[in-house]
Protein backbone atom coordinates (compact mmCIF):
# COMPACT_ATOMS: atom_id res chain seq x y z
CA UNK A 1 0.00 0.00 0.00
CA UNK A 2 1.58 3.33 -1.01
CA UNK A 3 2.23 6.09 1.50
CA UNK A 4 0.96 9.30 -0.07
CA UNK A 5 0.47 12.97 0.69
CA UNK A 6 -2.83 14.68 -0.15
CA UNK A 7 -1.67 15.84 -3.59
CA UNK A 8 -0.80 12.27 -4.56
CA UNK A 9 -4.00 10.86 -3.07
CA UNK A 10 -6.17 13.30 -5.02
CA UNK A 11 -4.25 12.57 -8.21
CA UNK A 12 -4.79 8.85 -7.65
CA UNK A 13 -8.53 9.36 -7.11
CA UNK A 14 -8.86 11.36 -10.34
CA UNK A 15 -6.85 8.85 -12.37
CA UNK A 16 -8.82 5.85 -11.12
CA UNK A 17 -12.20 7.51 -11.66
CA UNK A 18 -11.24 8.61 -15.17
CA UNK A 19 -10.19 5.05 -15.96
CA UNK A 20 -13.44 3.69 -14.54
CA UNK A 21 -15.83 6.20 -16.12
CA UNK A 22 -15.30 7.71 -19.57
CA UNK A 23 -17.70 10.55 -18.74
CA UNK A 24 -15.34 12.06 -16.12
CA UNK A 25 -13.50 15.06 -17.57
CA UNK A 26 -11.16 17.61 -15.99
CA UNK A 27 -10.99 21.31 -16.74
CA UNK A 28 -9.38 24.40 -15.30
CA UNK A 29 -6.50 26.81 -15.61
CA UNK A 30 -3.20 24.98 -16.23
CA UNK A 31 -4.61 21.56 -15.28
CA UNK A 32 -3.38 19.97 -18.52
CA UNK A 33 0.26 20.08 -19.53
CA UNK A 34 1.36 21.82 -16.32
CA UNK A 35 -0.63 19.52 -14.03
CA UNK A 36 -2.27 22.31 -12.05
CA UNK A 37 -0.75 24.95 -9.79
CA UNK A 38 -0.20 22.36 -7.03
CA UNK A 39 0.41 19.50 -9.53
CA UNK A 40 -2.68 17.57 -8.52
CA UNK A 41 -3.55 16.75 -12.13
CA UNK A 42 0.05 16.01 -13.10
CA UNK A 43 0.37 13.23 -15.68
CA UNK A 44 -3.35 12.99 -16.41
CA UNK A 45 -3.12 14.97 -19.66
CA UNK A 46 -0.58 12.45 -20.98
CA UNK A 47 -2.79 9.53 -19.94
CA UNK A 48 -6.18 10.77 -21.14
CA UNK A 49 -5.45 13.46 -23.71
CA UNK A 50 -6.70 16.99 -24.33
CA UNK A 51 -10.30 15.90 -24.92
CA UNK A 52 -10.65 14.82 -21.27
CA UNK A 53 -8.14 17.12 -19.55
CA UNK A 54 -8.86 20.65 -20.74
CA UNK A 55 -6.79 23.78 -20.14
CA UNK A 56 -9.18 26.73 -19.93
CA UNK A 57 -8.82 30.52 -20.23
CA UNK A 58 -8.46 32.60 -17.06
CA UNK A 59 -12.21 32.81 -16.50
CA UNK A 60 -13.67 31.25 -13.36
CA UNK A 61 -17.21 32.15 -14.43
CA UNK A 62 -16.54 30.44 -17.75
CA UNK A 63 -15.13 27.34 -16.05
CA UNK A 64 -18.23 27.02 -13.87
CA UNK A 65 -20.63 27.73 -16.74
CA UNK A 66 -19.02 25.23 -19.10
CA UNK A 67 -19.00 22.62 -16.31
CA UNK A 68 -22.73 23.09 -15.77
CA UNK A 69 -23.41 22.63 -19.49
CA UNK A 70 -21.26 19.51 -19.58
CA UNK A 71 -23.05 18.05 -16.55
CA UNK A 72 -26.54 18.64 -17.89
CA UNK A 73 -25.42 17.08 -21.19
CA UNK A 74 -24.39 13.93 -19.32
CA UNK A 75 -20.70 14.31 -18.55
CA UNK A 76 -19.14 14.43 -15.07
CA UNK A 77 -16.85 17.46 -15.04
CA UNK A 78 -14.30 18.01 -12.28
CA UNK A 79 -13.30 21.65 -12.45
CA UNK A 80 -10.35 23.21 -10.68
CA UNK A 81 -10.43 26.80 -9.44
CA UNK A 82 -6.80 27.64 -8.69
CA UNK A 83 -7.56 29.29 -5.33
CA UNK A 84 -10.80 29.84 -3.41
CA UNK A 85 -10.33 33.60 -3.62
CA UNK A 86 -10.75 33.37 -7.38
CA UNK A 87 -14.13 31.63 -7.17
CA UNK A 88 -16.20 34.70 -6.36
CA UNK A 89 -16.74 35.60 -10.02
CA UNK A 90 -18.25 32.13 -10.53
CA UNK A 91 -20.76 32.47 -7.67
CA UNK A 92 -23.60 33.53 -9.97
CA UNK A 93 -23.20 30.39 -12.07
CA UNK A 94 -23.02 28.18 -8.98
CA UNK A 95 -25.81 29.82 -6.96
CA UNK A 96 -28.29 30.59 -9.76
CA UNK A 97 -27.74 27.56 -11.99
CA UNK A 98 -25.71 24.61 -10.63
CA UNK A 99 -27.56 24.61 -7.31
CA UNK A 100 -30.98 24.86 -8.97
CA UNK A 101 -30.90 22.48 -11.94
CA UNK A 102 -32.62 19.65 -10.05
CA UNK A 103 -35.28 21.95 -8.58
CA UNK A 104 -35.77 23.95 -11.78
CA UNK A 105 -36.32 20.80 -13.85
CA UNK A 106 -38.47 19.13 -11.19
CA UNK A 107 -35.94 16.33 -10.94
CA UNK A 108 -35.60 15.62 -14.67
CA UNK A 109 -31.98 16.81 -14.70
CA UNK A 110 -29.15 16.76 -12.22
CA UNK A 111 -25.87 18.65 -12.22
CA UNK A 112 -23.06 16.25 -11.25
CA UNK A 113 -20.14 18.67 -11.15
CA UNK A 114 -17.27 18.84 -8.69
CA UNK A 115 -15.58 22.19 -8.13
CA UNK A 116 -12.16 21.55 -6.58
CA UNK A 117 -10.29 24.45 -5.03
CA UNK A 118 -7.52 24.90 -2.46
CA UNK A 119 -8.53 27.04 0.48
CA UNK A 120 -7.22 28.36 3.76
CA UNK A 121 -4.05 29.84 5.20
CA UNK A 122 -0.69 28.40 6.03
CA UNK A 123 1.27 28.66 2.77
CA UNK A 124 2.26 32.36 2.99
CA UNK A 125 0.57 33.24 -0.30
CA UNK A 126 -0.55 36.67 -1.64
CA UNK A 127 -3.98 38.24 -1.21
CA UNK A 128 -6.97 36.15 -2.42
CA UNK A 129 -4.88 32.96 -2.28
CA UNK A 130 -5.76 31.91 1.30
CA UNK A 131 -9.49 32.58 1.64
CA UNK A 132 -11.66 30.46 3.94
CA UNK A 133 -15.21 31.24 2.85
CA UNK A 134 -16.80 27.82 3.13
CA UNK A 135 -19.91 29.23 4.82
CA UNK A 136 -20.88 31.00 1.57
CA UNK A 137 -21.37 27.67 -0.17
CA UNK A 138 -23.20 26.16 2.80
CA UNK A 139 -25.83 28.85 2.22
CA UNK A 140 -26.60 27.43 -1.27
CA UNK A 141 -29.46 24.89 -1.12
CA UNK A 142 -28.69 22.12 -3.58
CA UNK A 143 -24.90 22.22 -3.20
CA UNK A 144 -22.83 19.85 -1.07
CA UNK A 145 -19.67 21.16 0.64
CA UNK A 146 -16.87 18.70 1.39
CA UNK A 147 -13.54 19.25 3.21
CA UNK A 148 -10.93 16.47 3.55
CA UNK A 149 -8.44 16.46 6.40
CA UNK A 150 -6.00 13.65 5.51
CA UNK A 151 -4.77 11.93 2.31
CA UNK A 152 -6.81 8.77 2.92
CA UNK A 153 -9.95 10.80 3.59
CA UNK A 154 -9.28 13.02 0.55
CA UNK A 155 -9.26 10.12 -1.91
CA UNK A 156 -12.42 8.51 -0.57
CA UNK A 157 -14.35 11.77 -0.41
CA UNK A 158 -13.30 12.86 -3.90
CA UNK A 159 -14.46 9.58 -5.42
CA UNK A 160 -17.81 9.93 -3.63
CA UNK A 161 -18.09 13.54 -4.81
CA UNK A 162 -17.47 12.62 -8.45
CA UNK A 163 -20.15 9.94 -8.28
CA UNK A 164 -22.70 12.17 -6.55
CA UNK A 165 -25.54 13.38 -8.81
CA UNK A 166 -25.52 16.91 -7.36
CA UNK A 167 -22.93 19.71 -7.43
CA UNK A 168 -20.14 19.39 -4.87
CA UNK A 169 -17.74 22.12 -3.73
CA UNK A 170 -14.61 20.19 -2.78
CA UNK A 171 -12.39 22.36 -0.57
CA UNK A 172 -8.78 21.20 -0.28
CA UNK A 173 -6.78 22.64 2.65
CA UNK A 174 -3.69 24.02 0.90
CA UNK A 175 -1.65 23.76 4.10
CA UNK A 176 -2.18 19.98 4.16
CA UNK A 177 -1.26 19.23 0.55
CA UNK A 178 2.23 18.04 1.46
CA UNK A 179 2.21 18.31 5.26
CA UNK A 180 1.28 14.75 6.18
CA UNK A 181 1.47 11.33 4.60
CA UNK A 182 -0.44 8.14 5.30
CA UNK A 183 -1.25 4.80 3.73
CA UNK A 184 -3.70 5.23 0.85
CA UNK A 185 -4.82 2.03 -0.88
CA UNK A 186 -4.97 1.79 -4.63
CA UNK A 187 -8.30 0.73 -6.04
CA UNK A 188 -11.82 1.75 -5.23
CA UNK A 189 -13.04 2.87 -1.84
CA UNK A 190 -15.48 5.61 -0.94
CA UNK A 191 -16.28 7.68 2.11
CA UNK A 192 -19.95 8.70 2.27
CA UNK A 193 -20.85 12.37 2.03
CA UNK A 194 -22.82 13.84 4.90
CA UNK A 195 -21.08 11.76 7.58
CA UNK A 196 -18.63 12.97 10.22
CA UNK A 197 -15.97 10.80 11.88
CA UNK A 198 -14.94 10.61 15.51
CA UNK A 199 -11.16 10.98 15.39
CA UNK A 200 -10.68 10.66 19.15
CA UNK A 201 -13.20 9.53 21.74
CA UNK A 202 -13.63 11.41 25.00
CA UNK A 203 -16.14 12.33 27.69
CA UNK A 204 -15.37 15.87 28.88
CA UNK A 205 -15.67 18.15 25.83
CA UNK A 206 -16.65 17.83 22.17
CA UNK A 207 -14.32 19.63 19.75
CA UNK A 208 -15.58 20.16 16.20
CA UNK A 209 -13.18 20.95 13.37
CA UNK A 210 -12.51 20.35 9.68
CA UNK A 211 -9.69 20.70 7.18
CA UNK A 212 -6.30 21.84 8.45
CA UNK A 213 -7.69 22.87 11.84
CA UNK A 214 -8.12 19.21 12.73
CA UNK A 215 -4.36 18.78 13.00
CA UNK A 216 -4.10 21.72 15.40
CA UNK A 217 -6.98 20.42 17.49
CA UNK A 218 -5.22 17.07 17.82
CA UNK A 219 -2.05 18.85 18.97
CA UNK A 220 -3.99 20.99 21.45
CA UNK A 221 -6.00 18.14 22.94
CA UNK A 222 -2.97 16.42 24.43
CA UNK A 223 -4.05 14.38 27.43
CA UNK A 224 -7.35 16.25 27.78
CA UNK A 225 -10.48 14.08 27.68
CA UNK A 226 -11.68 15.51 24.36
CA UNK A 227 -13.97 13.91 21.84
CA UNK A 228 -12.69 15.24 18.51
CA UNK A 229 -14.98 15.18 15.49
CA UNK A 230 -13.90 15.80 11.91
CA UNK A 231 -16.97 17.02 10.06
CA UNK A 232 -15.66 16.12 6.54
CA UNK A 233 -18.95 17.29 4.99
CA UNK A 234 -20.20 20.74 6.00
CA UNK A 235 -23.37 20.69 3.94
CA UNK A 236 -25.21 18.57 4.85
CA UNK A 237 -23.43 18.10 8.18
CA UNK A 238 -23.84 15.03 10.34
CA UNK A 239 -26.26 16.20 13.04
CA UNK A 240 -26.68 12.73 14.53
CA UNK A 241 -22.98 12.23 15.32
CA UNK A 242 -22.53 15.75 16.65
CA UNK A 243 -25.62 15.81 18.87
CA UNK A 244 -24.86 12.36 20.28
CA UNK A 245 -21.39 13.54 21.28
CA UNK A 246 -22.68 16.80 22.78
CA UNK A 247 -25.24 14.93 24.86
CA UNK A 248 -22.41 12.79 26.22
CA UNK A 249 -19.89 15.57 27.01
CA UNK A 250 -22.08 18.60 27.67
CA UNK A 251 -19.35 20.97 26.45
CA UNK A 252 -18.49 22.17 22.93
CA UNK A 253 -15.57 23.96 21.29
CA UNK A 254 -15.75 24.74 17.57
CA UNK A 255 -12.58 25.56 15.64
CA UNK A 256 -12.33 27.10 12.16
CA UNK A 257 -10.03 29.56 10.44
CA UNK A 258 -12.75 31.50 8.61
CA UNK A 259 -13.95 34.85 10.03
CA UNK A 260 -16.08 34.55 13.15
CA UNK A 261 -19.25 36.40 12.09
CA UNK A 262 -21.53 34.09 10.10
CA UNK A 263 -18.78 31.49 9.89
CA UNK A 264 -19.97 27.89 9.75
CA UNK A 265 -19.29 27.59 13.47
CA UNK A 266 -22.24 29.91 14.06
CA UNK A 267 -24.58 27.48 12.30
CA UNK A 268 -23.21 24.59 14.34
CA UNK A 269 -23.66 26.59 17.55
CA UNK A 270 -27.26 27.47 16.69
CA UNK A 271 -28.11 23.88 15.77
CA UNK A 272 -26.63 22.55 19.01
CA UNK A 273 -28.48 25.21 21.03
CA UNK A 274 -31.77 24.26 19.38
CA UNK A 275 -31.50 20.49 19.67
CA UNK A 276 -29.15 19.76 22.57
CA UNK A 277 -29.30 22.83 24.80
CA UNK A 278 -30.59 20.96 27.84
CA UNK A 279 -27.49 18.77 27.79
CA UNK A 280 -25.01 21.67 27.80
CA UNK A 281 -22.99 22.30 30.97
CA UNK A 282 -21.11 25.30 29.57
CA UNK A 283 -21.42 27.99 26.89
CA UNK A 284 -20.35 26.95 23.39
CA UNK A 285 -16.98 28.50 22.54
CA UNK A 286 -15.78 29.26 19.01
CA UNK A 287 -12.09 29.59 18.15
CA UNK A 288 -11.93 31.30 14.77
CA UNK A 289 -10.22 33.74 12.49
CA UNK A 290 -10.96 37.44 12.77
CA UNK A 291 -13.58 39.57 11.03
CA UNK A 292 -10.92 41.03 8.78
CA UNK A 293 -9.35 40.32 5.42
CA UNK A 294 -6.72 37.58 5.61
CA UNK A 295 -3.44 39.47 6.21
CA UNK A 296 -0.27 39.01 4.20
CA UNK A 297 2.42 36.50 5.09
CA UNK A 298 4.02 38.15 8.13
CA UNK A 299 0.72 38.36 10.00
CA UNK A 300 -1.17 35.27 8.90
CA UNK A 301 0.08 33.16 11.84
CA UNK A 302 -1.57 35.67 14.19
CA UNK A 303 -4.84 35.40 12.28
CA UNK A 304 -5.53 31.68 12.18
CA UNK A 305 -6.29 29.73 15.38
CA UNK A 306 -3.19 28.23 16.96
CA UNK A 307 -2.68 25.45 19.47
CA UNK A 308 -2.59 27.79 22.48
CA UNK A 309 -5.91 29.45 21.57
CA UNK A 310 -7.55 26.06 21.24
CA UNK A 311 -6.11 24.89 24.57
CA UNK A 312 -7.46 28.00 26.32
CA UNK A 313 -10.92 27.39 24.90
CA UNK A 314 -10.93 23.76 26.06
CA UNK A 315 -9.77 24.78 29.53
CA UNK A 316 -12.43 27.50 29.66
CA UNK A 317 -15.36 25.14 29.04
CA UNK A 318 -13.90 22.63 31.50
CA UNK A 319 -14.28 25.21 34.28
CA UNK A 320 -18.05 24.66 34.18
CA UNK A 321 -19.49 21.75 36.12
Amino acid sequence: MPTLNMVQALNLALREEMQRDQDVVLLGEDVGKDGGVFRITEGLHDLFGSRRVLDTPLSESGIAGVSIGMAVYGLKPVAEIQFMGFIYSAMEQLFCHAARIRSRSRGRFTCPIVIRTPYGAGIKAPELHEESAEALFCHMPGVKVVVPSTPYIAKGLLISSIRDPDPVIFLEPARLYRLIKEDVPEGEYTIPLGKARIVQEGNAVTVLAWGSMLQRVLQAAGAADCEIIDLMTLNPFDEETIFKSVKKTGRVVIVHEAPRTCGFGAELSASIAEDAMLYLKAPIIRVTGYDAVMPLAKLEDYYIPDVEKIKRAVNEVLKYY
